[in-house]
């Protein structure tokens, strides 16, 4: 039962994994919580994909959530809810997340991502202009750029040549001229929007360039949820396919936990178009190969590997996020989940279950 009277926050994708966390991480805070969720997930992705379980989850683990079951792209009945609801924060999660699915679904990826976060915009200026806006952008938006940076090949990873480049990929990097797939096409539409509004009108809006985002509640598929599908996949005895670079391709890993701990933070001190890497940094990142061999040892199981020679379309040999500006800002946000925990709690938590 929803209580009045208290802050109000809308999540879109809230059945999702960042979205679920913020509902719960909301709904302990005491704060009126809202979900905006039609399961697109499941359409995208099949059974794998499918975050009904979570939805019944939150139902049972919160007090003051409310789901909605709306499709973003309604921009009608998007523009409605926020009348409705005059929220204090919005977050915005809700997303077509494939790098691959997209170029299959192209008018559906764009009409999400870009045309999705478009009427979330609008409604929230019409609504809402002083509430902070979140937007959980990717650092997809660089395109292939990142692969620019000078590599060597170490025995397990790719990792920077340079001493300059150790820090990582920052929000200097450039956006165009490289290639992105369809989805990073379509969320750097959608990413330049929010800045957009924020410079423009002056809302207090932020895209959060997220690296791999992470952890139990997380509906991961072979086409998106790099280390929820691999312990996925290892758990179940089923085939995991690498896609080019020899497998040492990395990335970095943050918890879901701690990407809601910075929602909260930027909501007590907001930003107008604010632009933040947000990933684990380099102490939470490994290789695809470095992740079998730790979720091998910690599930005690052999993974079935295929390797492919052709390495995705756009994608990055080594991302690392350069978090220097994110804590310049915000001087108080940490990081509480380091990547042993991260792995850990995945390798041993079902899936499709809360864990204890």
């Amino acid at each position: 039962m929803v209580i009045s009277g208290r802050k109000k926050v809308l999540i879109t994708g809230s059945s999702g994994l960042i979205g679920s966390e913020a509902v719960t991480h909301f709904d302990r805070k005491g704060w009126e919580v809202h979900g905006l969720d039609n399961n697109m997930r499941r359409d995208f992705f099949g059974p794998d994909g499918d975050t009904t379980w979570n939805l019944n989850r939150l139902k049972q683990c919160t007090t003051h959530f409310l789901h909605h079951h709306r499709d973003i792209r309604d921009r009608q009945g998007t523009l409605d809810l926020l009348k409705e609801l005059c929220p204090d924060l919005i977050i915005h999660c809700a997303a077509q997340p494939s790098h691959d699915l997209a170029k299959d679904r192209p008018f559906d990826d764009f009409d999400v991502n870009a045309g999705g976060t478009l009427n979330l915009l609008e409604a929230a200026r019409r609504t809402c202009p002083e509430s902070p806006f979140i937007f959980t952008s990717t650092n997809k938006v660089y395109g292939d750029a990142p692969n620019e940076v000078p590599l060597v090949e170490l025995e397990t990873r790719w990792e920077y040549a340079r001493q300059e480049d150790y820090p990582g990929i920052s929000e200097n990097c450039r956006i165009d001229t490289s290639t992105h797939s369809l989805f990073g096409a379509s969320k750097l539409a959608a990413d330049v929007m929010v800045q957009e509004y924020g410079r423009y009108f002056q809302m207090p809006t932020v895209c959060l360039r997220g690296g791999c985002l992470t952890g139990p509640h997380h509906s991961g598929a072979e086409l998106h949820g790099f280390l929820s599908y691999l312990a996925k996949a290892t758990r179940e005895n089923r085939k995991y396919y690498i896609f080019g670079y020899k497998g040492k391709q990395v990335r970095d890993n943050i918890h879901s936990h701690d990407v809601c701990t910075f929602f909260e933070e930027f909501y007590r001190s907001p930003r107008s178009a604010a632009v933040y890497n947000l990933g684990g940094g380099r102490e939470n990142s490994l290789s695809v190969r470095e992740a079998i061999a730790r979720f091998e040892a910690l599930m005690d199981k052999k993974l079935h590997v295929e390797y492919v020679d052709q390495n995705r379309t756009g994608d990055h040999i080594c991302y690392i996020s350069d978090l220097r500006r994110i804590h310049a800002d915000y001087p108080g946000w940490h990081q509480e989940y380091t990547l042993d925990r991260i792995l850990a709690e995945i390798a041993t938590v079902n899936d499709k279950e809360t864990p204890a």
